[in-house]
């Protein structure tokens, strides 16, 4: 074989160990800066159980809503908020509280002398709050069947829900609150005005 092949041969060599060198230290690069992803998995079912330990409260701002028991209507309002309320078997005195001062102050009016959209709560336009006890805001499914074990068991709940009423009432006015019926069937109407719908919990962290 020729010196000239061989030296050929010995610089294809020295090239190949070379781009083998830059290939290796371009992985132990990659592999030094990319973190491991997070997961939230845990073990109830490979997901991360959630606790919810809160009294929950839908509100809707409404032209008007009612509630019929039976085929006889039992409360109605005019302009003012539609509440639907979740009691968790957890709520103490402090939930109820900060649901109450939450729905009252709660700014989703606008205000006509100014111009702002969400400006004024319900009790500065001297509107309604229509209060419905509901357990099913702690439903949760089990394959196909709702569940409701989180919620307040209806002995402890009824006079519970009943203190928020009343609550709710000295902090407004008593003729201005109204609420439906507990534990009965109820036909709920409303008129959503906007549409706005919020959630309340009262576990958030900000009371």
């Amino acid at each position: 074989m020729s010196s000239i092949n061989i030296g050929i041969m010995q610089f294809q060599h020295q090239i190949t160990l070379h781009c083998e060198s830059k290939q290796h230290q371009i992985f132990a690069r990659h592999s030094a800066t990319v973190r491991p992803k997070r997961t939230n998995r845990g073990s109830f079912g490979g997901r991360r159980k959630q606790t919810i330990k809160s009294m929950r409260a839908v509100v809707q701002r409404v032209a008007s809503a009612s509630v019929e028991v039976e085929g006889r209507t039992v409360s109605a309002i005019g302009p003012g908020l539609l509440v639907l309320v979740g009691l968790h078997e957890t709520d103490v005195e402090a939930d109820a509280e900060y649901i109450c001062r939450k729905v009252l102050n709660m700014r989703l009016f606008p205000n006509e002398k100014t111009g702002k959209t969400w400006d004024q709560n319900v009790m500065q336009k001297s509107y309604e709050v229509l209060l419905v006890s509901q357990f099913t805001l702690y439903g949760v499914l089990k394959g196909n069947k709702p569940d409701f074990h989180v919620a307040m068991p209806p002995e402890a709940a009824k006079p519970f829900y009943a203190s928020l009423v009343e609550k709710i009432q000295k902090a407004y006015r008593v003729d201005a609150v109204k609420d439906g019926v507990f534990g009965a069937k109820m036909k709920v109407n409303l008129v959503n005005d906007g549409p706005v719908t919020m959630q309340l919990d009262s576990a958030q962290t900000s009371k």
